[in-house]
């Protein structure tokens, strides 16, 4: 590798060639920050005296290498795309900006410092020359400090308070400004797959990959775990904001080199503008999550506020404030589907189903209320109410002498977070004077991807104490197949779109078969949502299937029906004595 003696001519940031003996070179030289110079092909050129004690090589061995050399290796997927960018000729959008990445000494420790970055024309070709300080004792000193209340410690980023912060001063100051809200698509799959550290890794990732997608003026924040924002001061064009929204979206089109992995996320994005679309910040960001909002529907998209959006968000806090009268005014009810013996046309069991009897609207099913419901500050006291009103009427049509039947509900997540699942589940049983094992709690995907102990904990108690466990439209969304095997399950739903196509797609009939052989080999029973036809149902016997749940045998009725139902169910007589429980 070659040498630069004494008298020689090198390249340093902003120049093409100094004498060595020259003062500006003699600055470069003993500056206390490390200076670091590359060819568009990533080789190293210059290094000064404080780059060789930072990184612990000595000048032989940088100069002519590859940046790899002091780069981590997870991080040299992004840095080699930028510098390969730049060095086609791309303008760099971190030049003149001042970023906080991790470095590599030669004893392979990672350190953090802070680089700013300039890019030139020399003699042979393009250039790039960084200024880097090493700020370990800066981060370990006062400055953490300062972080934690106005940085991302994670990813270096301003976080949630220093983003605010701005948008209030520039909305404050008259200036025209844009924001963007950024959503990641699919962050949570690589937590639970691959580990928190690769997450970690991805977002750091990302904290480099989305400010070089975007002009010099614009600040990117954290947000929290996967979301980000983005503050464009001076830009008062909804077409401008659009624009760094559609190369948001074009630098999430490559995969993100992390170790050994390829991971491909999507994002969805939502954009607003003021004054137009919001003059205090609190509207504002109100407008941009609107556009968000409509953006995930549509998955790996951007959407701009208009003022239709909010049409849709009045229409849903009249929602929140009618079912809130509704919580006071007892309007919900429970409506009961049979789960059905596939070999004997007994009735194992019954699913509760809320309903709402509107005063003017009349009989509403879920469709229409659940999704505001679900995220409402009464979601606890209504799931808390299906929980008792479900196990009350249980354990009157076995008081009647009815023949035992499981009664299974649905969880909301607000229940589970509580913190007192468990207890109440217990304590409500206790009450009715029911066992256990008539009672199943069905959880949906959010639910059941939530692998922390204080979500599992209350699971397992109750499953020990026999109280049966569903997943809910099983094989339609990311849970893994780790999700059966951490939670005490012991019922697995086949969605209904599953059986809807199984006759005529073999790929939904492969699905289905498989489930049931996975759930058999387990020691787990299944439930098959959603038959509607007798052809349906003979095929899903024949694949082993013994329980099922559909308009077939009935859709979800009030009480009074739902017990002539199982009158009738009970003059059949049984081919096998099936009992689920």
């Amino acid at each position: 590798m070659p040498n630069h003696a004494a008298g020689s001519h090198v390249a340093i940031p902003g120049s093409v060639g100094v004498s060595a003996d020259s003062p500006l070179a003699g600055f470069a030289e003993n500056i206390e920050f490390a200076l670091v110079v590359i060819d568009a092909s990533r080789n190293i050129s210059f290094v000064n005296k404080s780059a060789e004690r930072m990184f612990g090589y000595n000048r032989a061995e940088l100069i002519g290498n590859t940046l790899d050399l002091i780069i981590p290796p997870r991080l040299r997927g992004a840095h080699n795309a930028g510098i390969a960018r730049v060095g086609s000729g791309e303008p760099s959008k971190l030049s003149g900006k001042t970023v906080e990445v991790s470095a590599l000494r030669r004893d392979g420790s990672e350190f953090p410092i802070e680089l700013s970055l300039s890019v030139w024309q020399g003699p042979n070709g393009v250039s790039m020359g960084g200024i880097i300080r090493d700020i370990s004792e800066r981060r370990q000193r006062d400055a953490r400090l300062h972080r934690l209340a106005h940085q991302d410690t994670l990813t270096g980023l301003p976080n949630r308070f220093q983003f605010d912060m701005q948008l209030e001063d520039a909305l404050a100051a008259g200036e025209p400004t844009g924001v963007l809200l950024v959503d990641l698509d699919g962050f949570k799959k690589v937590n639970d797959t691959l580990g928190h550290a690769t997450g970690d890794t991805l977002l750091q990732a990302l904290a480099i990959r989305l400010p070089a997608a975007l002009d010099a003026n614009a600040m990117v924040a954290r947000l929290g775990s996967d979301e980000f924002a983005v503050l464009l001061r001076g830009i008062d064009k909804p077409g401008a904001v659009a624009a760094a929204a559609s190369n948001l979206l074009r630098s999430f089109e490559k995969p993100f080199e992390i170790g050994d992995h390829l991971l491909k996320l999507g994002v969805s994005i939502g954009g607003a503008v003021a004054p137009s679309d919001g003059g205090v910040s609190e509207e504002l960001l109100a407008s941009a999550d609107l556009a968000l909002y409509r953006a995930r529907q549509h998955g790996g998209s951007y959407r701009m506020f208009e003022p239709s959006m909010r049409n849709a968000i009045a229409v849903r806090r009249a929602l929140q404030d009618e079912l809130l009268r509704a919580i006071s005014a007892r309007e919900f009810a429970l409506h009961y589907q049979p789960q059905v013996c596939l070999e004997s046309g007994k009735v194992l069991g019954a699913e509760a189903l809320l309903r709402w009897n509107h005063p003017s609207r009349g009989l509403l099913a879920p469709a229409d209320f659940l999704a505001v419901l679900e995220t409402h500050s009464g979601a606890l006291t209504v799931g808390g109410w299906i929980l008792d009103e479900a196990c009350r009427q249980s354990a009157e049509w076995r008081a009647r002498g009815f023949a035992p039947i499981t009664m299974a509900i649905n969880l909301f997540a607000v229940q589970v977070n509580a913190g007192n699942l468990a207890e109440t589940v217990t304590s409500t049983l206790l009450r009715h004077g029911l066992p256990a094992n008539a009672l199943e709690l069905e959880v949906t995907e959010t639910i059941a991807l939530d692998y922390e102990e204080r979500t599992l904990a209350p699971f397992r108690k109750l499953g020990k104490a026999g109280v049966g466990l569903a997943f809910d439209d099983f094989g339609t969304g990311h849970a893994a197949l780790s999700t059966i095997k951490r939670f005490p399950l012991t019922v697995l739903k086949v969605d209904r779109s599953f059986v809807r196509d199984m006759l005529r797609d073999p790929q939904d009939a492969a699905i289905v078969r498989a489930v049931l052989g996975m759930a058999r080999d387990m020691g787990l029973s299944v439930v098959a949502e959603g038959i509607e036809t007798r052809a349906q149902e003979a095929a899903l016997y024949a694949m082993g299937c013994r329980i099922g749940q559909g308009y077939l045998y009935s859709k979800a009725l009030p009480p009074a029906a739902f017990e002539k139902l199982m009158k009738r169910a009970e003059q059949i007589k049984d081919k096998t004595p099936a009992i689920r429980f």
